[in-house]
């Protein structure tokens, strides 16, 4: 899945990087990570594809980086982790959760998602 771009109802400009892991312990767990960045280059893919290359291997020093949510299956188990120099508030972090919410539960919004 490519990177998802939308602006939060405050016009706060967002990419969120999805990645997938897969962990043996007993049994299987997909858990799905979306790290989320300020999107101040209104989705250049050159920028995405940057940032994608590092995530998650090394500690993330960019600026424009929020930390990152967790769905974990089969529990549906979501968390966030302020792991970056910025922070989402409490609303925030719900209305990106509703958003991938709304893009897991609807594969025909994979493909081709931008601004809203």
């Amino acid at each position: 899945m490519a990177p998802l771009h939308f602006t939060l109802s405050n016009q706060l400009k967002i990419m969120v990087i999805p990645d997938t892991q897969a962990h043996l312990d007993g049994h299987s767990i997909i858990t799905y990570t979306y790290s989320i960045f300020l999107d101040i280059d209104a989705g250049n893919p050159m920028v995405s594809r940057s940032k994608e290359s590092t995530l998650h291997l090394e500690d993330i020093k960019d600026p424009n980086y929020y930390g990152y949510i967790t769905f974990e299956r089969p529990d549906s188990i979501f968390g966030y982790t302020p792991d970056g120099e910025q922070q989402l508030t409490r609303n925030e972090v719900e209305e990106v959760i509703e958003h991938l919410s709304d893009i897991r539960d609807n594969p025909a919004l994979w493909n081709g998602f931008g601004y809203n």
